[in-house]
Formats: C-alpha cells, sequence, structure tokens
C-alpha cells in the first residue's frame, strides 16, 4: 500500500517499530473492528484503536449519551449529552483519525440481527456489561469463527481475555449458563472507578492490534486480572471445555439465543 505523507506522519512512531512497519501499519488501515457498545470499554478502546489506523470501525449501542457516563466514557462529552451514543461516538472518531471509516448500528443486539451485524467484521471487542448479552456475542463468534476480545469491569476490578474459535475456550467454557435475575448486582448498583475502563479497554485495543499483526503472545487461554486498589495484575490460564454446549466435540447449542436481561448496558 502506498501511504500518503500525511498518513507517513501520522504513522511514523508506528513505522519505526520493526514489529509493525509499513507492512503492520496497513495491515492495521485493511482491518474490520466491531465495538459491541460505546461505552466504558467500548469509549478508550475506540479511541486508540482509531488512533492506531484501523480502517474499518463498526459500533452497535442503542442508548444516549447520560451526563453520569461522562465518568468513564471518554467517546463523549457534556454538550452532547441526549445524543444517540453511536453518532457521537462516530464524531470523536472521525475527528481524531479521517481515515477510519466508522459504521454505526443504532440498535439492540438480538439473535435477529447479529448475523447481519457480524459478518462484515473480523474481531469482536465486546464491552457490554450484561450476561445476555455476553452470552449472545460468544455463541455468535463461536458459530461464525470470529475473534472476541472479551473485558469486564467492576467496582475497582477489572478482567480481559481472547476467545478465539479453534484456538481455545469460549465464554460458555467458563460460564456454561447465565445467572439467574438477582443473582448478580445491579450494574448501576455496583459503580465501577472510572478511568478502570480506561485500563481495561486498552488492554482489548492493545491486543486487538496483536492479533491484527500477528505479533507478541495474545491473551487467548488466559485471563488477565487486574485490581486496582492492590495495583495488581494476575493472569489465570483457560481451558476449554470439551463438553461446552457451544464449542464442545459434542454441541448442543447450534442458533442464536436471546436471554432475558437483568442488567442496563455500560
Amino acid at each position: 500500500m502506498d501511504f500518503s505523507d500525511e498518513q507517513i506522519e501520522r504513522y511514523s512512531r508506528h513505522i519505526i517499530l520493526p514489529e509493525v512497519g509499513g507492512i503492520g501499519q496497513a495491515k492495521l488501515l485493511d482491518a474490520r473492528v466491531l465495538l459491541i457498545g460505546a461505552g466504558g470499554l467500548g469509549s478508550p478502546a475506540g479511541y486508540y484503536l482509531a488512533a492506531a489506523g484501523i480502517g474499518h470501525i463498526g459500533i452497535i449501542d442503542f442508548d444516549t449519551v447520560d451526563l453520569s457516563n461522562l465518568q468513564r466514557q471518554i467517546l463523549h462529552n457534556t454538550e452532547r449529552v441526549g445524543m444517540l451514543k453511536t453518532e457521537s461516538a462516530k464524531k470523536t472518531i472521525q475527528a481524531l483519525n479521517p481515515d477510519v471509516q466508522v459504521t454505526v448500528f443504532n440498535e439492540r443486539l438480538s439473535s435477529q440481527n447479529i448475523r447481519g451485524i457480524f459478518e462484515d467484521y473480523d474481531y469482536v471487542l465486546d464491552g457490554t456489561d450484561n450476561f445476555s448479552t455476553r452470552f449472545l456475542i460468544n455463541d455468535a463468534c463461536v458459530l461464525m469463527g470470529k475473534t472476541n476480545i472479551h473485558g469486564s469491569i467492576f467496582r475497582f476490578e477489572g478482567q480481559a481475555t481472547i476467545f478465539q474459535p479453534g484456538a481455545g475456550p469460549c465464554y460458555r467454557c467458563l460460564y456454561p449458563e447465565p445467572p439467574p435475575p438477582g443473582l448478580v448486582p445491579n450494574c448501576q448498583e455496583g459503580g465501577v472507578l472510572g478511568v478502570l475502563a480506561g485500563i481495561i479497554g486498552n488492554i482489548q485495543a492493545v491486543e486487538t492490534i496483536k492479533l491484527i499483526l500477528g505479533i507478541g503472545s495474545p491473551l487467548v487461554g488466559q485471563l488477565l486480572i487486574y485490581d486496582a486498589l492492590k495495583t495488581e495484575f494476575r493472569k489465570m490460564n483457560l481451558k476449554r471445555d470439551v463438553h461446552c454446549p457451544v464449542c464442545g466435540e459434542q454441541p448442543t447449542i447450534t442458533e442464536f439465543i436471546d436471554y432475558e436481561e437483568f442488567c442496563g448496558t455500560r
């Protein structure tokens, strides 16, 4: 690919890295990443993926910007309160890097629309905070062969991992079924340290870039846990469950399932 003078200057700190170079930057510009949610995790991940020159970013979210979001959702600002999060995110990303093509989906993810949305993307970055959507995303990624860069945050702790079909476990290997309503704390009641979203969202962005470039050791089969109060990172090895209902040797789940939602989004 031939870079313009502006692109050479913009991505110069990437291009001089031997692990990236011009070939790697061209891969980034050719990549297609879907952000599930333009909230706490999707905001920092989307912002840095755009800065890195990911050529096509899709964003799905049905919510509008609320003042309470601004403590952690850096794609938005005070003037955009009430605006669709997808439109606010698109404005921010395109102002940062006009090389990035942004496609928005102003809708709730469901079994009816997930295939049509996912089919145009190679990497899915899960920034949701409710179990029903996480299971739907996981099942679609397994059944469609998409890589799922997963993150979650709660209070002062965050987690990140990669679910890559054929290379490691999936989300259901850890949690075969969603917990029943009322078993987990309400999202608004639980709270979260705002800057924690930036740490985990950026880890998701780093892992996505590593996958696109084929460098380093991505978090496939490993769960990275960060405790902000202790300033401590830990890693846990994850194993694929041969009896997993969706990625196991005899899968019983072959279609997308809509579970009851019992926690808000982001």
